[in-house]
Order: structure tokens, then sequence, then C-alpha cells
């Protein structure tokens, strides 16, 4: 399979290094304006591949979306985008694009944050009357916040709820903790790649769901095992969860 990278920051740079080691996946090229120069693949923009690839990956920038949706719709190749902090009104730009061609969104390419969320569902099902706090840890070079991950986790366990609660951005004061709010607690530091966790509070007892990301390679070998499933799929806007049905 064909496969070109757009972004070769961190995630790009391993992302390609693995796509070079496989049997089955070949590199057509990777786009990075900024990066001209470090490696003979890499090109200004898509309008100068000379292969359309089967695939395309961005791992670079929300902002480059606009110019991504516009040149996978001309030329029907399934994307994955592994970017967040897209507007809203990039948002509805993607959607339209899934009209025409499959585009996977994914916040997050983990395969163990896809089953996380999946069985969020049935906890915040069965734990309604719990209350229920999120913290999220990333080193101290990450820009958003709350994470895109975060932002989704959040997502599924409001669309669960049968009444959608407050989302509570950190704790100060004096006051009691409302019953219809969800906490959420973000930690900027060092070089942690990635941790969340979800905690339901009952009454004596607590359960709490825990991710860590102990390497980078978890989100490389997601975004490969989702490409590879997306190549096959009709029009649509998928996310990671769906490669498991």
């Amino acid at each position: 399979m064909n496969i070109a990278v757009y972004g070769w920051g961190q995630m790009g740079k391993l992302l390609c290094d693995t796509i070079d080691k496989s049997k089955n996946l070949n590199l057509i090229g990777i786009i990075d304006p900024f990066s001209l120069g470090k490696d003979s693949r890499i090109i200004e923009n898509l309008e100068n591949i000379s292969i359309i690839p089967d695939v395309l990956i961005d791992f670079s920038h929300f902002s480059n979306s606009d110019k991504i949706l516009p040149w996978i719709v001309a030329n029907n190749v399934p994307t994955l985008i592994a970017t967040t902090g897209h507007s809203v009104d990039q948002q509805k730009k993607i959607n339209r694009g899934a009209e025409t061609v499959p585009i996977l969104k994914a916040t997050n390419t983990s395969l163990g944050i896809s089953l996380i969320t999946e069985l969020l569902g049935t906890l915040v099902s069965s734990l309604e009357d719990w209350d229920i706090e999120l913290i999220e840890k990333h080193h101290n070079k990450k820009i958003d916040a709350p994470s895109g991950t975060a932002q989704s986790l959040l997502e599924k366990i409001n669309d669960t709820l049968t009444s959608k609660r407050e989302l509570v951005y950190g704790r100060k004061g004096i006051s009691p903790r409302k019953k219809e709010e969800i906490g959420v607690h973000v930690v900027r530091g060092g070089s942690i790649v990635g941790e969340h966790s979800i905690i339901f509070a009952g009454d004596d007892e607590v359960i709490e769901i825990k991710h860590e990301a102990h390497s980078k390679m978890i989100f490389v070998n997601g975004a490969l095992k989702g490409a590879t499933w997306l190549y096959s799929q009709k029009p649509g806007l998928y996310t990671m969860r769906d490669i498991f049905k």
C-alpha cells in the first residue's frame, strides 16, 4: 500500500521510519515545506506529489486541513487525520469532505484509548449517580489543553449520560462539589508522553480507568492499523473505534 505522510515533526518522522521498515507499506512522499532538503522524499505541497497515494496520514497541524481537504476530495484519497485543535468551521469542512472520501479523524491513534472509549459507554450507563473526574497529563511542549483525547473522552461520557453535565476545569475556592458536573484537570510537565485517568467515585468505593502512553510508537502502530483499515472503506467520517466493529 502506498502511503503519503503530511508533517515531518516527531510523530511524522517516527511514522516514516516505521513505514520504511515495513514489507507491505511504501512511503511515496512526505509533505512538509519547513523540512525541505532533510529527506529526498520531502516536498513542499500535495500538488507536487508524483504518485497519488492509496492513503494519506496527516500528523502535522490543524491549520493544514484547509490545504489537505480540497486535494484529497479532488484525488479521492482516503485520509487519516491525526491532528487536534480544529475549529468548528474546520470540522464542518471535514464532515463535508467525508461525504466524498473516507476520513478517519483520530484525536488519539492508540488502540488502548479506543478500547477505553468503548468501555466508557458501559461504565457510564451503570454509574449514572457517581461523581466523575478526568485527569490528563502531557509533556511541557503540548500547546492545547485539555488534550484532544480528553475532549473525546468527555464527549463520550456526556453523550452517554441521561443528562449532560457541566465541565469544570480545575478546582479552587470554598464550595462543595456539584452533582451535575465533571471535573477536568490538566497537568503539563517534563516529557510525559500521555496519561488519561477517568475516576468514578461512589459511596465507599472508587473505580479508576487509566491509560498510560510509554512510547509514541503506540500512536504510530495505531495510525498504520487505522490507515490500512481505512483504505477499503466507503466514504464517511470514521473514528479509531470503528476499526474494532
